[in-house]
């Protein structure tokens, strides 16, 4: 049980202290080196005690036992059973409380928000990122710890002329305090870690699902005020509950082998992601599919043992190792979807292994060639799959019901408009992806950019489309229809793409090399540097390389 009144302080004050220790600072570098099968702490249920009456079941295996370890305050405990079921109870505060933080942007993706950080910082403010439910910067708490402070940060923003930075304020009345019963006894405690003689552990999520986790489990208190359940598990046998899921398990073997090499490099660099949360990685598509070791396939475990300790660098770091579905024909550079530097292996590659196109005599930033080369249909890796083109059409009124929902989200000033009047693609890389759109509506005009347009509309599926105009029997616009190609943001890997080379015979270090330009497969060791900030590496040169 957490001892408020021992501590004179109430419960959110307590969680929340607690947990601005956790805050991640903004280093420009992590190290390397460690050792080849690290152990991971991988957050399997990240909100846990978000709804009420929540419930975690955690078996052991037939056969087996689980270990409680938990702190009293004659020191550690411990604790053996078969079953043992977190729970939450939402307990009233002793007076009503006031939660507030201030919100300074919020983004589609990890890369947007680090980026907007990274310039946050360049101002010398001290931010940190976070994801309660989507991802955003905030002003870090232990500093901008007073009501007086957060308000005085804020006016000086908006006396800046920006108009999306906020407080964002909650009344708590309430606090889940999470527990545990045993044996007929309850026992509340902020954290306990769990442990099994064979290191498998079964757990029934909130949703019902059940899945099987190598490894060991720690219920743990996060920056929102409930509990993460945090899988501490080495990195090989985590990258089994990866890659089945994020290629299939009936891709071809090299495909496969690929997948295992960039899972393995994009998560080593991405340790960075949750450490305002004491976690390193999520299990969801805001990190890599991650589902245990219940579905690991013999084909994957195979590629996985192929390619033990390879990844995927440049100059010695690792590279950022990303991939989705369907790239649509073409690749994107990082700066096509990401605000940042370019990294100079994520280039725009047509991908293909013939001459269907040649971008540099016909760059796809102009409609009429874009248009042109989403008819082609024949000649390319992703040929024959579903997603690799597309059309979807969408009423004005849809648009703005989808458009609000994105407004509302981020706290814009224009949330709540009536009408939107017309859409327009207003620039557009050469890679075909669209960095800007403008939107004409009833309160005014409104640019969306990049990534974001993906979360502003539905359609499209990714960013590689043009628009058509639908009219009415009057002639008057009623909506638009999207044409385009590729499911995902299409930087990097394509995963259908790596079928066919796969297909064709290449092995899965000319597949991510193919993807990868100038890149190289190599065994980890000490001089691989994990991730070294672009922006400090673009401005300052090497100044805070961590070796």
């Amino acid at each position: 049980m957490i001892r408020f009144k021992k501590m004179g302080l109430q419960p959110r004050k307590w969680v929340s202290a607690a947990m601005m220790s956790l805050a991640m600072v903004g280093v420009s570098a992590l190290p390397g080196w460690s050792e080849p099968n690290r152990l991971l702490k991988i957050g399997i249920e990240q909100r846990f005690g978000d709804q009420p009456g929540e419930t975690l079941t955690l078996r052991a295996l037939s056969g087996d036992r689980l270990t409680l370890r938990y702190a009293t305050t004659e020191g550690e405990a411990t604790l053996d059973t078969d079953t043992v079921k977190l729970q939450i109870e939402m307990k009233p505060l002793p007076q009503p409380m006031v939660e507030e933080r201030v919100v300074l942007s919020t983004h589609r993706s990890f890369e947007s928000a680090e980026h907007d950080a990274h310039k946050w910082r360049e101002r010398g403010l001290e931010v940190e990122v976070a994801n309660p439910d989507r991802w955003q910067v905030w002003a870090k708490r232990e500093v901008y710890n007073t009501p007086l402070l957060r308000r005085m940060l804020l006016d000086s923003l908006k006396s800046e002329g920006n108009t999306i930075a906020h407080i964002e304020t909650k009344v708590l009345r309430h606090y889940p305090q999470a527990y545990w019963v045993v044996n007929g006894y309850r026992y509340n405690r902020r954290s306990v870690d769990i442990s099994s003689g064979n290191n498998r552990i079964q757990v029934v999520h909130p949703e019902g699902v059940t899945r099987l986790y190598g490894g060991s489990l720690r219920m743990q208190p996060n920056a929102y005020g409930n509990y993460t359940l945090v899988n501490f598990v080495p990195l090989e046998t985590y990258l089994r509950g990866v890659v089945p899921h994020e290629i299939g398990p009936q891709a071809p073997p090299a495909a496969v082998e690929a997948q295992a090499i960039l899972a393995r490099t994009y998560t080593l660099r991405n340790l960075r992601r949750f450490g305002i949360d004491d976690y390193e990685l999520c299990a969801t598509t805001d990190c890599q599919v991650y589902w245990g070791l219940g579905d690991a396939s013999a084909r994957a475990d195979r590629a996985i043992a192929a390619t033990r300790s390879l990844v995927a660098t440049y100059e010695n770091e690792l590279v950022d190792a990303l991939y989705s579905s369907t790239t649509g024909g073409i690749t994107a550079p990082f700066e096509d979807v990401w605000n940042g530097p370019a990294r100079p292996y994520l280039q725009a590659r047509v991908d293909s292994t013939g001459l269907v196109w040649d971008l540099a005599q016909k760059s796809l930033g102009n409609e009429g060639n874009l248009r042109e080369f989403l008819n082609l249909k024949q000649g390319f890796n992703e040929t024959g799959w579903n997603r690799f083109r597309w059309s979807y059409s969408t009423s004005l009124k849809d648009m703005t019901e989808f458009l609000n929902k994105y407004l509302g989200n981020r706290n814009h000033p224009m949330t709540g408009i009536q009408k939107i009047e017309s859409v327009k693609i207003t620039e557009r890389a050469p890679s075909g992806r669209v960095l800007t759109m403008e939107v004409q509506t009833d309160k005014g005009p409104l640019e969306i950019t990049k990534d974001q347009i993906r979360n502003a509309f539905y359609p499209p599926i990714s960013t590689l489309f043009y628009l058509d105009p639908m009219l009415d029997e009057n002639q008057a616009l009623k909506g638009y229809t999207f044409v385009g190609g590729g499911f995902g943001h299409g930087v990097g890997l394509s995963q259908t793409g790596a079928y066919r080379l796969a297909e064709l015979g290449w092995n899965g270090e000319r597949i991510v090399q193919f993807y990868f330009p100038g890149t190289q497969i190599q065994p980890l060791n000490e001089a691989i540097v994990f991730w070294r900030d672009p922006m400090v590496t673009e401005n300052r040169g090497d100044e805070g390389y961590i070796n």
